[in-house]
């Protein structure tokens, strides 16, 4: 049977869908993800380190300018639109069909698209904080600092993204919402992610239903417990459920 109609049988037939998406979902928004051969891992740095290690806490810590650096230049895609992906979940939420979006990009397209139930494990690029004061920023205040490093404008301290940096563990909030989400879905959509990033991939274990569904263009170490598995452009295939 056609792939892309078991998939429309399987969202046809479940009212509560939860999408666990990574990198894939936004490249084809044209934002590079980190492990592919065209990703940032694989870029050569200016700076004399690696991209894991110039987005570390230690780094942040250390070599606070040179982070906001590569952050700003790197990190940052502010013109960059939603894709038939999200436009696809968006579509989904508003028929009462998907309650969740398990999401590992910090680029607020899902909500851009109109997701309102999205958690974001590690973080927005659209939320920045001051680490003293703990007033929040929007994410042109990072943009157009006069400074490398954005102060706070109301006490001076450093203004940090709200974004989870290597050494750094996820809010334990997300990590609950998340696997409560996923516990008592009757469909889990896994796309655009390896699952080799712990412990967001460990979140797939979490799913008890038999409607599990890998949309990636590559195979994964978790292809064999999926029900269905599609190794297409996320964004195609889930605008054909429609």
């Amino acid at each position: 049977m056609d792939r892309i109609k078991i998939l429309r049988e399987f969202v046809n037939s479940s009212d509560n869908i939860v999408f666990l998406g990574g990198a894939g979902v936004s490249t084809e928004s044209n934002i590079p993800d980190f492990r592919s051969s065209n990703g940032i891992y694989s870029t050569e740095s200016k700076y004399g380190y690696s991209p894991e290690v110039m987005l570390s806490h230690s780094f942040f810590v250390n070599h606070t300018e040179e982070f906001f650096d590569f952050y700003r230049n790197t990190m940052i895609y502010k013109d960059a639109k939603p894709n038939l992906a999200h436009t696809a979940l968006a579509e989904l939420e508003d028929m009462g069909k998907l309650k969740a979006i398990v999401t590992q990009n910090i680029d607020g397209l899902h909500q851009l698209a109109g997701s309102k139930n999205v958690i974001e494990l590690h973080g927005s690029v659209y939320r920045n904080y001051c680490q003293d004061c703990r007033k929040f920023f929007d994410l042109d205040y990072v943009l157009n600092s006069k400074s490398m490093i954005p102060k706070c404008d109301q006490c001076g301290g450093i203004v940090k993204p709200d974004v989870v940096l290597y050494e750094e563990p996820l809010k334990s909030d997300d990590i609950t919402m998340a696997m409560e989400a996923i516990t008592n879905c009757d469909m889990l959509i896994v796309g655009g992610t390896s699952l080799v990033v712990y412990p967001a991939a460990n979140l797939v274990r979490y799913y008890e239903g038999d409607k599990l569904v890998l949309i990636n263009k590559d195979s994964t170490n978790y292809d064999r417990y999926a029900k269905l598995v599609i190794n297409d452009s996320i964004g195609k295939t889930l605008n054909n459920i429609f």
